[in-house]
């Protein structure tokens, strides 16, 4: 189900009053495969809008009593993993209005593509596939390094989520930009 983001905001104080205005209790989802910038798109994004930021991978850490989604890929395997995460987003979705950062192949799964549809706005995040690579070897996040998931054939993972990618409501081409010119 997709919900119109328009909205009359007229009286809005300023174009972020009107986003939130318009968003109501929906949240923006970021999603697209890891290292296309979700969760730093996404703290900067929700601090420009004054909402709160949730980061799914991080909330999955939490509900696991701190253990690391590699640990739980190797303790559970993937698909343990993909039930929970598909069980926190839609958890998550019902704190909105909020930005959350999904992880890369959480838009995969039917379910959480209808629970971000009905409760969410979704925007696909893409990136070269060098600069993907390079944002994960960057990283200084451990769970982004060590992620037994990350795409062996980054770009044969990138054609068989192309499909999925347009059934978003908007797409974005990040790129290498220094954290201030990306906040204006």
């Amino acid at each position: 189900m997709s919900v119109p983001i328009t909205q009359d905001v007229a009286g809005a104080a300023s174009p972020e009053a009107a986003i939130v205005a318009a968003l109501g209790s929906r949240s923006i989802v970021l999603v697209g495969m890891m290292g296309a910038g979700k969760s730093s798109i996404g703290r900067r994004l929700a601090a420009r809008l004054a909402i709160p930021f949730a980061d799914a991978d991080s909330e999955i850490e939490v509900a696991h009593h701190g253990m690391s989604i590699p640990d739980i890929f190797a303790t559970y395997g993937e698909p343990y993993f993909r039930s929970g995460e598909t069980r926190v987003i839609a958890r998550l979705l019902k704190s909105g209005p909020q930005v959350l950062a999904t992880g890369g192949g959480a838009f995969m799964n039917a379910d959480t593509r209808e629970a971000i549809a009905t409760h969410g706005i979704s925007i696909w995040l893409k990136a070269d596939l060098g600069l993907n690579a390079g944002r994960i070897a960057r990283s200084c996040e451990p769970r982004i390094r060590a992620r037994p998931c990350a795409p062996s054939s980054p770009s044969a993972t990138r054609s068989m989520r192309a499909p999925t990618s347009r059934s978003c409501r908007a797409r974005c081409r990040t790129r290498r930009s220094s954290r201030r010119s990306s906040t204006r």
